[in-house]
């Protein structure tokens, strides 16, 4: 591939050092808007476009730039101004505004990894976490609001990043892809306030207290669609738009994650039961059986129907008979798989839901809670065995019958 500049290239060059005066960021915008007309009138002309031929249909790039100053609302540069300055000004502390840029990135990518771990689990304490990174993204807030936007994108990491978008947008088929994602935009926004809702309903759906969340996200999601439209005429708006596109795609992902380990463990599931029933658990573990129904516990009592508190069960041939052990998940009050083991009985499970009291399956409850309950649910009575009777009273007696000895 050549590297000699092609003439939309070196036209906008020209235009950009006519528009010199203005802000960089401004500056970008106004030649993202020309370039896409400009390659399509180099196209029309040709292979081999030279900048005479642009001159001739659009005027001179100076004269074009006055026009879209004129065309955008911009200031005309002042009279006997000129383009290159001769003194370059004492350069700004870049400490601020690389604070405030880096702030909103380590911020955004905090919301993707807390929106993922929050979807992929469906649960909502998972959004706890996100005051690690808020008083980060505040600071960064602050610092936007305090010193401007302007020498955030004047950071040299933006203008290196400004510069390759540039020369991805010049090349036809990075050109037309960036054009192709930028007439998604609008269309992006509504899908971020679309997906919000929806993550709310399913948390909400799933843990009642999760209705708390809706007014956040109802209010994360409208400020989306208000602030993506006027991105480009403000800036600052970034600070809004970006964190929430971040959540929308970390959750997007981990709903994602979530639906195929559903369907992966249903269809596991559904392969053991079609072949073979009531053989072992999701964990593999082997299922004990009695009369065509699985059995999670056992419970052994002795003579006197008092329950024993540790057996150990083997078959036969001295093999342990092992069997997935659970317990409770403090921290979300639900039911966890701790191990396997062939000792019994096993605590009962119980899931439901705590009050502020603590109360157990309250009238108010709404916390998520699970408990371990290792007390016997029955009371077994055992039958008393008989003893057999004696052989002494039951046999018949073995005194020999008198005998007569018939007479003749």
């Amino acid at each position: 591939m050549s590297d000699k500049p092609t003439a939309v290239r070196v036209y906008l060059a020209r235009v950009r050092t006519a528009l010199a005066d203005l802000p960089a960021s401004e500056i970008e915008e106004i030649l993202e808007d020309v370039r896409p007309h400009l390659a399509e009138l180099e196209a029309e002309l040709g292979e081999g476009a030279r900048v005479e031929a642009l001159i001739e249909r659009l005027g001179t790039p100076e004269s074009y730039a006055a026009e879209l100053r004129a065309s955008g609302g911009y200031p005309q540069p002042a009279e006997g101004a000129t383009t290159v300055l001769t003194t370059a000004p004492a350069s700004p502390s870049l400490f601020k505004p690389r604070i405030a840029l880096w702030g909103l990135v380590i911020s955004a990518a905090a919301l993707t990894l807390i929106a993922f771990a929050a979807a992929m689990n469906v649960e909502p304490d998972a959004l706890i976490f996100i005051v690690l990174p808020a008083p980060v993204f505040l600071i960064s807030l602050a610092l936007l609001l305090r010193g401007g936007v302007e020498p955030v994108l004047a950071l040299p990491e933006l203008a290196r990043l400004r510069a390759s978008m540039g020369r991805l947008r010049e090349q036809e088929d990075g050109g037309k892809a960036l054009r192709y994602l930028g007439s998604l935009k609008p269309a992006w926004w509504v899908l971020c306030a679309l997906a919000l809702l929806v993550f709310g309903v399913l948390l909400m759906l799933r843990h009642r207290e999760a209705v708390l969340l809706l007014p956040f996200l109802l209010v994360a999601g409208v400020a989306a669609v208000w602030a993506g439209p006027r991105l480009r005429a403000d800036r600052r708006l970034l600070w809004v738009a970006v964190p929430v596109s971040a959540f929308v795609i970390g959750g997007s992902l981990g709903g994602f994650g979530a639906a195929v380990d559903l369907i992966s463990n249903r269809n596991a599931y559904q392969s053991a039961s079609s072949y073979y029933p009531s053989s072992s658990d999701r964990y593999g573990n082997d299922q004990l059986s009695y009369g065509g129904q699985s059995i999670g516990n056992v419970y052994a009592f002795d003579a006197e129907g008092k329950p024993l508190t540790e057996v150990y069960l083997y078959d036969e041939e001295g093999r342990p008979i092992t069997l997935t052990r659970y317990g409770c998940e403090r921290s979300s009050g639900t039911k966890e798989k701790i191990g396997s083991d062939n000792r019994f009985p096993r605590p009962r499970i119980q899931q439901g839901v705590t009050d502020d009291q603590g109360n157990f399956d309250g009238y108010n409850g709404y916390r998520s809670a699970c408990r371990e309950d290792p007390n016997v649910p029955f009371s077994a009575a055992i039958p008393k065995v008989t003893a057999p009777p004696s052989p002494s009273s039951s046999a018949p007696s073995s005194t020999p019958a008198p005998t007569t000895t018939p007479t003749k």
